[in-house]
């Protein structure tokens, strides 16, 4: 059998462009993307981004240059994700909520040729050029604006405009041959909600790959709606802005995730599926809500909700799946993949398990937790913990510009994720905290999310934070950032009186700092580094030690107080719900 040789008929390259030109040949007639009022079949969205890939190489755009753009949830950033790697080109699709000089740095380390900007994105990208140009120096990319295909503004920045380079293409393009699938499709930057952001590249193979686990892993079957309530720039929409072609489904674009927005799509257009950080779940509980007519599959990560409100999202008919990933993985890495006997324990024990991160999604040759000094798998005893490693094809090919961070990356042949966690009897993996974010006080390790966990049971809690802030006796305390509900009156004594009664005496958080809103990325995550920057700044006061009296009293008065919330509470405060970074 060794004389069997490659050859066109039994070896291509993996690539998503393959998606949509199936999409297009079989499911010519289906919609595509619904927007507003605009509509586009399959075979409409492949003949558009023919042309715009044609453009692209019109304008000099050859083999492995970068792409820029800045545009929220419209077709042209879907269609992009298809028409930049068909000219051969490598996709950037930059976050719409960082400043102007973030973006001049993005524009600058990845060498972009080409920027697209959204009409509504031209003053901040405007600021951005001038800041590319005068204070780094760096060449100015050539400039095309998109303007809204369903209302246009007739807006202009520079000469080239969107739909008219989709009109001056050629209809009857031949997509550039992908030679290797290991040549880079995407170049997405990190968050930088531990540290500054790094240019991650993702490869073809990689990208389709992992588009095929997501799908599988998610359970998507044929003509699913996909409401775009995650962003397309984060993981190329964890893979999804392929993964809707492969299965002839709609994307249903709306450029704001709003509550009315969201509900009023679900209705019109009979939304199957959504993928988002919990933040959205806030947002559509805290609306007018409105019963669901048929299941909405939510697919939701960055930091899992607590299992009160996963409860809440189950009452109104959307079912969550909880994924983990990193954009070094390409989306997400592991789903907490749902077994039939689940089924039949109640709905609080099912939140509490929908809280795990999972399984590796397939494309995974495999997912561990290992001790950090040994590199031996920890016990599957859920107690004991370690650092998750990841290694398989959809992890990415490295970071754009920087050897030495992406051998660190992959040191001993896994990529280290920076998450600390536990693997469980049944082996699904269930983070306890960011390596950074564990807690030291006298010794003891103190994990955020555990506590968070229990703030987020307060009644009044929207969001909480918890990070380590300096003890004078205990080297590091634990320092709680909070938003509450408007007009709740819920004051600092009051959220350490409920913590008194559902923690022990050294996890208690030693401050607690009020908030609007918490800072975050553009996809919901919490920017932790912010807050630590602030607690370091505080101090440890003495009216934060209560005597021991006083405590017994004010626990009596609280199961008064909070009987519904203990409730609640009983039986969740010891689960951890993990923070993933995806």
């Amino acid at each position: 059998m060794d004389n069997m040789g490659k050859c066109d008929a039994n070896y291509t390259q993996l690539t998503p462009l393959t998606f949509i030109k199936r999409a297009a040949a079989v499911y010519a007639d289906r919609p595509s993307i619904i927007y507003q009022s605009t509509r586009f079949t399959w075979s409409q969205t492949y003949n558009r981004c023919r042309r715009l890939a044609s453009s692209f190489r019109s304008l000099n755009i050859v083999n492995n240059d970068v792409v820029s753009v800045l545009a929220p949830n419209v077709p042209a950033m879907y269609e992009m994700h298809f028409a930049v790697p068909m000219a051969g080109a490598v996709l950037n699709a930059i976050n719409t909520r960082l400043d102007a000089k973030n973006i001049a740095t993005i524009l600058q380390h990845s060498e972009a040729k080409l920027f697209l900007v959204d009409c509504q994105m031209v003053p901040l990208a405007h600021e951005a050029l001038k800041i590319l140009l005068k204070e780094l120096s760096s060449p100015m990319p050539l400039v095309v604006v998109i303007d809204d295909v369903d209302s246009p503004t007739g807006i202009r920045f520079g000469e080239l405009e969107y739909e008219q380079l989709i009109r001056k293409g050629n209809p009857q393009f031949v997509a550039t041959e992908v030679i290797n699938e290991w040549d880079p499709i995407a170049l997405n930057y990190t968050s930088g909600t531990t540290s500054a952001p790094k240019g991650v590249v993702y490869s073809h193979r990689g990208a389709f790959l992992s588009t095929m686990s997501m799908l599988l892993g998610w359970n998507m079957g044929t003509e699913p709606v996909h409401m775009w309530s995650l962003p397309m720039f984060h993981c190329n929409g964890w893979t999804f802005t392929w993964g809707v072609a492969a299965r002839g489904g709609t994307n249903v674009c709306i450029r704001n995730t709003t509550a009315e927005e969201m509900y009023n799509s679900i209705a019109l257009h009979g939304v199957t599926h959504m993928c988002c950080a919990p933040i959205v779940f806030n947002i559509l509980l805290e609306a007018e809500r409105r019963k669901l007519t048929s299941p909405v599959q939510i697919l939701t990560g960055g930091a899992p909700p607590p299992a009160a409100l996963l409860e809440k999202m189950e009452r109104l008919g959307f079912k969550i799946v909880h994924a983990y990933g990193l954009t070094e993985a390409t989306g997400p890495a592991l789903v907490c993949e749902w077994r039939d006997q689940w089924d039949v324990l109640a709905l609080e024990e099912r939140s509490k398990l929908k809280a795990r991160q999972g399984v590796g999604v397939l494309t995974l040759e495999d997912a561990d937790v290992k001790d950090m000094v040994t590199m031996r798998s920890v016990p599957r005893d859920g107690k004991t913990m370690g650092e998750i490693v990841l290694r398989g094809s959809s992890i990415m090919k490295g970071y754009f510009k920087d050897p030495a961070a992406t051998a660190k990356a992959f040191k001993g042949g896994w990529f280290w994720t920076g998450d600390v966690g536990v693997v469980h009897q049944d082996g699904y993996i269930e983070i306890k905290d960011r390596s950074k974010d564990v807690i030291i006080s006298g010794g003891e390790n103190i994990c955020s999310i555990e506590l968070e966990n229990v703030l987020y049971g307060h009644p009044n809690v929207v969001e909480a934070a918890v990070v380590a802030m300096p003890h004078p006796k205990w080297g590091e305390s634990p320092c709680a950032f909070v938003s509450v509900k408007k007009g709740s009156g819920a004051s600092e004594s009051e959220i350490l009186d409920y913590c008194r009664n559902n923690l022990a005496g050294f996890m208690m958080p030693k401050k607690v700092v009020f908030m609007e809103e918490l800072p975050k990325t553009a996809t919901g995550k919490i920017q932790k580094f912010e807050l630590r920057a602030m607690a370091e700044k505080f101090k440890i006061s003495d009216h934060h030690q209560q005597p021991q009296k006083q405590q017994q009293q004010q626990k009596k008065n609280k199961k008064k107080e909070y009987p519904a919330a203990r409730k609640e509470e009983q039986g969740h405060h010891d689960q951890i719900l993990a923070l993933s970074r995806l």
